[in-house]
């Protein structure tokens, strides 16, 4: 695969893009202020020189992916509107209006892949750099922070034990199909009916009859590992497709409700961890932990995302403090000074101990820190609009690679929505200014 090739050129039979949009528009000023330059390389160093059709322009893979997150778009929704849209065209670099899309709808997905979380952080750092140029934020802003966790779900069903053993039984049955290995029964049909049953017991508060219809349900599913390992013994090839399938079916088979450790709770997302964040409204949540961190301060364009990474192993957000500001040290190139915490972040593991301060503390408190510390609080609406307005409630990316990339696009789209939000205020303030200049009396002298 070579380096990304650029297929835009002028049409002498359409109009330009730039005469038939708003050239004031917040999108086209905020496509200038980008230095598509710097994602250009980043995203470039993904790729090697040799066969293959040359990939995707970066513009456009780094423009697909801001829009996506800033609009809250799936990928065929961003397709559809990039169609219809001429400045989503234009803020991915086109030259001419397209009727049809120059790209497929599975190559975001391989660009998410072949990016991975270290250069689709670019994006981030970019949405900061243009805060700070267009005086959005200041460096002063990314000098005293807030951090917290929150958890970012997977796209996966509630897990029961009864559904994770039917579902177990299904895909055991359906890999030993498509590889034509015979089973002596597939227990399809009975499998089906006593998952039924356990719910139905359930709900009825009959739970001795709904334990019998899991054991019944347990039982098939090591009848039908035992068949498929003994059908496949002495074939490497087979052994190998089926192996990963079986463990986790063997796990979910001897798996109890209250055990201690790592438990499956999805087969196609094994990865999924059980958090439980104390909300009354939601005990336990399945996915993994986020941590945001954001600016104590007010900067003029909003409460901006500095820092984003997904966390995995349900770690104790005090063991996570030290690793996060590092990070976000070396993505801004500023030195933190000061660090609000809430009270899961006691006993952290930062070195300068000094620099944190965690809510309700009233040792060494000045005035100025205090102030800052009932600002603490201004992270939670910004967690708030990530998860219902920028993707990260729901990650339907796969493997921890995707969630660790989808935390990183969801803080980049908040980033973006907030400087089209600045660059509007902007335009709309000069455009004030200039009525009142045009309408106003002259001056008699």
């Amino acid at each position: 695969m070579s380096q990304p090739r650029d297929e835009r050129q002028d049409d002498l039979f359409q109009p330009p893009l730039e005469k038939i949009i708003n050239l004031g528009h917040p999108l086209v000023r905020m496509a200038r202020e980008i230095d598509w330059d710097f994602l250009a390389k980043r995203f470039s160093s993904v790729c090697r020189v040799g066969p293959g059709q040359p990939p995707l322009p970066t513009r456009l893979v780094a423009g697909l992916l801001i829009l996506k997150h800033m609009h809250n778009l799936s990928d065929e929704a961003l397709c559809d509107r990039w169609v219809e849209n001429p400045y989503f065209q234009y803020f991915c670099g086109e030259v001419v209006f397209r009727h049809e899309l120059p790209f497929d709808r599975s190559s975001l997905t391989r660009w998410r892949q072949r990016l991975g979380e270290e250069q689709i952080a670019a994006l981030l750092q970019e949405s900061l750099s243009v805060a700070h140029r267009s005086g959005a934020i200041e460096s002063k802003d990314l000098e005293r922070v807030v951090v917290d966790t929150t958890v970012q779900e997977k796209a996966i069903a509630h897990p029961t034990d009864a559904r994770l053993t039917h579902r177990a039984i299904e895909k055991l049955v359906d890999l030993a199909k498509r590889e034509g290995v015979e089973l002596r029964q597939s227990y399809l049909r009975l499998a089906k009916r006593a998952a039924l049953m356990v719910g139905r017991y359930t709900h009825a508060h009959q739970f001795k009859r709904a334990r019998r219809q899991l054991k019944f349900l347990r039982t098939r599913l090591g009848r039908i590992i035992r068949d498929i390992r003994r059908k496949i013994e002495g074939d490497p090839a087979l052994e190998d497709r089926f192996s990963p399938l079986l463990d986790l079916a063997s796990r979910v088979r001897h798996q109890e409700q209250r055990q201690r450790g790592p438990k499956v709770y999805s087969l196609h997302a094994p990865e999924v961890e059980c958090i439980g964040k104390g909300k009354a409204r939601a005990p336990y949540e399945f996915g993994c932990k986020v941590s945001i961190v954001t600016p104590v301060t007010a900067p003029k364009g909003g409460q901006f995302v500095l820092h984003a990474k997904a966390l995995h192993g349900n770690p104790y957000d005090g063991h996570t403090l030290g690793p996060v500001i590092t990070d976000l040290e070396k993505l801004t190139g500023v030195t933190v000074r000061r660090i609000h915490g809430d009270k899961g972040y006691r006993g952290h593991n930062y070195p300068n101990r000094f620099k944190v301060w965690i809510s309700g503390q009233v040792r060494h408190v000045t005035k100025a820190i205090r102030r800052e510390m009932r600002r603490r609080a201004a992270v939670e609406p910004v967690i708030g609009h990530l998860k219902d307005d920028h993707r990260l409630r729901r990650n339907y990316l796969k493997g921890r690679d995707g969630d660790r990339i989808n935390a990183v696009l969801a803080a980049a789209g908040y980033n973006f929505s907030l400087l089209r939000r600045w660059f509007e205020e902007f335009l709309r303030a000069l455009l004030l200014l200039t009525l009142r200049r045009a309408f106003s009396p002259p001056c008699l002298v």
